[in-house]
């Protein structure tokens, strides 16, 4: 995968052609077997940093056998619910079919960063990678891959507008399902809090926003939060002091629990006075009190998903499609009518 679909990964013959010297001259240099001139050597190694040539151990393990190893390549938080779920459904799926998976972290969105983390997993002999994309340091990494090494992302979009091809969970229509609902409950609008977006638009936010003004209901701003339960209590501590908030639409559901938590601390119930919904069906949320309505996603079929499609490419089958599943609402007890 690449930011453009002309764009082909530098191979040996481009850094020979470049540096002026023949291709075995090249590879002597970079596999070191020989001793070359150091005038050349050094032509040699301007060239590869100019190009941004990588040795690709991926078609080294295709030309030598069938691939049997597999790269994923997450951010950095991937002990967090979806990731971690999402990693599982990876790991089962390709240990049901006789695969290996190794797990390369991005540690931030930085170019350099990104850039070793996709060198790291190059490095290895590995058949494709499946790029975790929710967040831009995800993105980045997909777009420096070389467009000769089978990728599949997996992130919560509806569609991918470069015909790319994903794994996704359709984030926008959960959003758009729970303020809905919301609003069928006699709500004259959902206040939203947000998780950060990391510079990627948040399909959670753009179903609320939708909804809301396909309704004709007021658009509050958006209130925004990170992911963890204690963010969620301090937006739960102003909202306590506000009249104008009957129902809230929480980014995840930790920041839900965090809010409803702050809220019982001021002496609100929820549902009665607050409405609360989350995003992303955690199993705990069933057995918190009150239970937590939520826009369930199930992280384990996605990485199964994004496994099947890149097992599909790597066994050489073409005009595959991308696989986009709607989560689901789960109405509890946190939600319910304002009081009039």
């Amino acid at each position: 995968m690449a930011s453009s679909k002309s764009y082909r990964a530098p191979v040996l013959a481009d850094v020979a052609k470049a540096a002026g010297v023949s291709v075995p001259t090249v590879s002597r240099v970079l596999n070191g077997t020989k001793n070359v001139a150091p005038e050349l050597a050094q032509r040699v190694h301007a060239a590869v940093k100019e190009l941004g040539y990588r040795p690709n151990s991926a078609a080294r393990s295709l030309r030598l056998s069938q691939p049997n190893l597999i790269s994923i390549i997450a951010e950095a938080t991937t002990s967090s619910y979806g990731y971690a779920n999402t990693l599982s459904g990876v790991e089962t799926a390709a240990q049901r079919a006789g695969m290996s998976v190794s797990i390369t972290i991005v540690s931030s969105d930085e170019d350099e960063s990104v850039m070793r983390a996709v060198d790291l997993a190059l490095s290895q002999p590995i058949g494709g990678a499946i790029v975790l994309e929710f967040r831009q340091a995800g993105i980045k990494a997909s777009r420096a891959l070389p467009a000769s090494l089978p990728v599949v992302a997996a992130g919560g979009e509806s569609e991918r507008k470069d015909g790319s091809l994903a794994a996704l969970i359709d984030e926008a229509a959960g959003g758009r399902q729970v303020t809905e609902y919301l609003l069928r409950q006699g709500h004259r609008t959902v206040h939203h809090i947000s998780g950060p977006t990391g510079g990627k638009v948040s399909g959670r936010t753009e179903g609320w926003r939708a909804a809301l003004q396909d309704a004709g209901a007021e658009v509050p701003t958006v209130m925004h939060s990170e992911w963890d339960a204690l963010s969620g209590y301090r937006w739960g501590e102003r909202i306590a002091g506000r009249d104008d908030v009957t129902a809230v639409f929480c980014g995840n559901d930790e920041i839900a629990l965090g809010v409803m938590r702050a809220l019982a601390d001021r002496g609100l119930d929820v549902p009665r006075d607050v409405s609360v919904a989350g995003f992303d069906g955690q199993p705990l949320v069933s057995l918190w009190r009150p239970s937590l309505t939520t826009v369930e996603q199930d992280f384990e079929d996605l990485g199964a998903r994004a496994f099947e499609l890149l097992s599909q490419q790597l066994q050489g089958k073409t005009d595959l499609q991308s696989s986009v599943v709607k989560p689901q609402l789960v109405v509890r007890e946190s939600t319910a009518p304002p009081r009039r």
